[in-house]
């Protein structure tokens, strides 16, 4: 059996956190929650998590300024930053790409595969960092 994967997710809406933490830990996964991008690079500095799912949208500090502070941190540059977000406008994806995102899934997912879509892109995100 594998190691189990650690998800931090930064989300400011308390449902959307709800059913990520439920649906990531029906599928295995250990899931720290935060409800802003403070609290998400605190959580991120002590659980260096394998991956970070980040909202962008979110007050006080949005996912970008999140991100841009998760790059540029040698305690955190190493995990895997997937954005989680309604912004999907492809100049929206190419500025997150920009700044240092891994990845990007859209909302609305579909929250029973959400587990499988961050395997796969954790797996191939892992495969260009060996390169």
């Amino acid at each position: 059996m594998s190691e189990q994967i650690t998800v931090l997710v930064v989300e400011d809406e308390v449902h959307i956190r709800r059913v990520l933490e439920y649906n990531l830990k029906l599928d295995g996964f250990e899931v720290y929650l935060a409800e802003d991008g403070a609290t998400g690079l605190k959580l991120a500095g002590e659980k260096s998590p394998d991956v970070i799912l980040l909202d962008w949208l979110m007050p006080e500090m949005s996912g970008l300024a999140v991100l841009t502070e998760l790059s540029s941190n040698s305690a955190t540059e190493h995990i895997p930053v997937f954005m989680l977000t309604a912004k999907g406008m492809l100049n929206d994806v190419t500025q997150a790409f920009e700044i240092g995102a891994d990845d990007y899934i859209t909302k609305p997912f579909d929250p029973m595969q959400l587990g499988k879509t961050i395997r796969e892109k954790l797996e191939k995100c892992t495969k260009v960092k060996k390169r």
